[in-house]
């Protein structure tokens, strides 16, 4: 009976910080500032993309600077309101 005990105390002594450290720990590996220097870099290359897509179709260069201004906006508009947007083409 002794030896019961003794062999129960023993493996909660020993099984306890086992079962712990089993258990996975969750968190994030990026900071928020370095998830908002990630959406602003996908900002950024969001818009050099509309750049060259309006060069490509023969826009003015002035046109293609306003279409990037407007991606940049849209951009950092939606940070601020934390959606996302699906279009990055400025309204007619």
């Amino acid at each position: 009976m002794k030896n019961a005990v003794n062999l129960l105390a023993v493996l909660a002594f020993v099984g306890a910080p086992l079962a712990v450290s089993a258990i996975p720990l969750t968190a994030d590996a990026q900071t928020r500032g370095m998830g908002r220097r990630d959406d602003r870099r996908d900002t950024r290359q969001d818009s050099r993309g509309a750049k060259q897509a309006c060069k490509a179709t023969g826009e003015t260069r002035s046109e293609c600077r306003q279409e990037k201004r407007d991606t940049k906006q849209d951009g950092r508009q939606d940070r601020a309101t934390g959606g996302s947007s699906s279009s990055n083409s400025k309204p007619n």
